[in-house]
């Protein structure tokens, strides 16, 4: 006998089960009635699976979900009047309405984050498995999907990462026959998706998801297994989705039959069976439970329904800590170190290989993850060579090629308070793994209203004679993105400095390299000691009275040796590196621009749709009356990056480029 069939755990069971039910039913009856609107996704026949499951989980365990969340939230008893608020958009909602039906999270309950993205949560479970273990309190991770996720590669990804690395994670697959309105037939020659455990080395299983107990005492299972070392588990739990996969949803491709047949077999009925069956005491209470759940419900859609809809000045809070996209003129000033501090010459891997030695001997949560970062060989450009050695494999990880997995359990290990560094061999693997940058990363913050925040570094190099798909510049697409913090250091010093900063900084930061600066062209003397560059200041590196030259990036080195030749020709140039893109410290840029009356600015990506139009458009705003030229861009050409040497020298803006621009503003 488990802990749960006796009659007081049957009972918890049922009410919880029921307290799921009226929830459902009570929103989608509002819906229908035009009480209120927003999207929603039902959940009947959902109701076994997330009984038990919460049940197995205990304090420190952590729960991911999908946007049919419903079932698993009021199962781990969130509060149901906030949670409702949200729903509705109301301002005391969890987030005050701005993450509404799939940005659920509630970290009291152990409800981590739940994802609108089908089968992005698994990923994300993987860091957080990854972070219980290096914590090592015996904690593990539940991360809940449908069957249509099994279809994502993202889910496979974290999979074979998690067995990799024996996490004590367990995939739990909410098979309800349907993947979105697709009978699994359809997409699909797997027979039970449990079966794929084996290809991955781990547990697998398929299981009753009708039936609570059995649900509790295979998942309690997997979690011990987990807990003790023993790695991952996928659990599929069989049911049948009741209803739509929408509300308003026809069905029109559900097979009647079969959808008959389900209600049969309907988890509350079946529950209901069972305890006529094996306790008459508790059959004869439960139309008192039903009555006090459905008034349970009533008072929290009420208390929901009279919040308020949040402030405008909502909009904006909550992106990312700090004024973004531009700087806080007012910000701290750069703390530089004195003349005399001792320095060490370095190229860009050395010093960012020495920023990482200093944060990951100053906090034990720095850690780092990516392909073949670990000795050897260290890093594809030795940025990370001797780091694994210094601090050991758990803290140093490296990855298979998984691009998704890497940023992924990133995300999940910062949620859990680590400060995970992520490098991205290329910056144009970006797009492979986007999703988890731009919709869970940057937007963290946001839907959970601050209350967790994901701070992770991810580290990309900007290829150099590599071809159209490893030379890429992808800027302008990472500074689109609210919550990201970009930067792009032009020289080893501000390497090391901004690293360092970034690595600490509170939210999701970016960090570009130039794979065209390790090579020399970034070296310089750097303080061996610890220092930080702040994010959003510029560096003035010239100055100069007849024109602005703003660059970032490998094009600052151009830039100011043109600007030293054009000296002798009696134009005097100023030159701004921009040195962080988001935040932006546009203030620099318009100081100058309100001087010399001209502005010029030069980067190494496609000038159409780059990031330089941005500070373009701004300076002609906010400047337009000290302007004495049209403010002028200087970028990339509009094609792929070639690989023959004689096509890619002319591609991005060179020397004589930005000359004959130069000169042509002051012209």
């Amino acid at each position: 006998m488990t802990m749960l069939e006796r009659r007081t755990d049957l009972e918890s069971l049922y009410r919880t089960m029921r307290r799921i039910r009226a929830a459902d039913e009570r929103i989608r009856t509002g819906l229908a009635a035009g009480d209120f609107g927003f999207s929603y996704w039902p959940v009947p026949g959902h109701e076994a699976i997330s009984a038990g499951v919460a049940a197995a989980l205990r304090e420190g365990d952590q729960l991911i979900i999908t946007y049919r969340g419903l079932a698993n939230a009021v199962a781990a008893q969130v509060p149901l009047a906030e949670y409702f608020a949200e729903l509705l958009g109301r301002s005391a909602g969890f987030s005050r309405g701005k993450a509404g039906p799939m940005g659920l999270s509630w970290p009291d309950s152990g409800l981590l984050i739940s994802t609108g993205i089908v089968g992005a949560g698994a990923p994300i479970a993987v860091g957080a498995g990854w972070a219980q273990s290096l914590r090592g309190r015996h904690e593990a991770t539940v991360v809940s999907f449908g069957d249509g996720a099994t279809s994502i590669g993202s889910v496979h990804e974290a999979m074979n990462l998690a067995a990799v690395w024996d996490l004590p994670v367990v995939f739990l697959c909410e098979n309800n026959q349907y993947g979105e309105h697709t009978p699994i037939a359809k997409y699909t020659r797997t027979e039970h998706f449990a079966d794929r455990a084996a290809g991955y080395g781990m547990a697998g299983e398929t299981i009753d998801g009708r039936n609570p107990t059995v649900v509790y005492d295979r998942v309690a299972a997997a979690l011990e297994l987990a807990r003790s070392g023993g790695g991952p588990t996928f659990i599929e739990a069989e049911t049948f989705r009741l209803e739509g996969h929408y509300f308003g949803d026809a069905m029109s491709a559900v097979d009647p039959v079969a959808r008959g047949a389900a209600w049969l077999r309907d988890p509350i009925v079946l529950i209901e069976e069972r305890i006529r069956d094996e306790d008459a005491e508790l059959a004869a209470c439960l139309a008192a439970i039903d009555a006090e759940i459905a008034e349970e419900i009533d008072a929290a859609l009420v208390s929901a329904l009279a919040s308020p809809p949040p402030m405008v000045d909502d909009l904006t809070t909550d992106v990312a800590a700090g004024p973004v996209p531009f700087a806080d003129a007012t910000g701290p000033a750069l703390d530089l170190l004195g003349e005399d501090a001792p320095t060490k010459r370095m190229g860009l891997a050395e010093a960012v290989n020495d920023a990482l030695r200093i944060a990951m001997s100053q906090d034990e949560t720095v850690i780092l993850l990516g392909e073949d970062i670990a000795d050897p060989p260290g890093g594809t450009f030795t940025a990370t060579a001797g780091l694994s050695s210094e601090f050991g494999d758990q803290r140093v990880r490296a990855t298979p090629i998984s691009e998704v997995a890497i940023v992924g359990a990133a995300t999940g290990a910062a949620l859990l308070g680590y400060r995970p560094v992520a490098e991205l061999m290329f910056m144009d693997f970006l797009g492979v793994c986007f999703d988890q940058i731009a919709n869970h990363a940057a937007k963290i913050r946001y839907l959970t209203a601050g209350r967790t925040t994901a701070p992770l570094t991810i580290r990309t190099v900007v290829g150099t004679g590599n071809g159209p798909q490893h030379s890429q510049s992808w800027e302008a697409l990472l500074t689109h993105i609210p919550g990201l913090k970009v930067v792009w250091p032009s020289n080893a010093y501000d390497a090391k400095g901004l690293l360092l900063e970034s690595i600490f900084d509170p939210d999701p930061v970016v960090f570009i390299e130039s794979m065209s600066l390790y090579f020399g062209g970034g070296r310089g003397a750097v303080p061996v000691q610890p220092y930080r560059v702040p994010l959003g200041q510029a560096a003035t590196l010239r100055t100069g009275d007849d024109v602005t030259v703003v660059s970032y990036g490998p094009t600052v080195r151009t830039a100011a040796a043109v600007a030293e030749d054009l000296a002798a020709d009696g134009i005097s140039v100023e030159v701004i590196d921009l040195r962080t893109l988001v935040p932006l410290d546009i203030e620099t840029v318009l100081s100058s621009v309100r001087r010399t009356g001209r502005l010029l600015v030069v980067h190494e990506a496609v000038e159409f749709g780059g990031f330089g139009a941005e500070v373009a458009a701004t300076v002609s705003s906010r400047a337009h009356a000290a302007l004495r030229a049209p403010v002028v861009r200087l970028g990339a050409a509009y094609s792929p990056v070639p690989h023959a040497a004689a096509l890619a020298g002319h591609h991005p803006p060179t020397a004589d480029d930005i000359a004959v621009a130069v000169r042509g503003i002051v012209a």
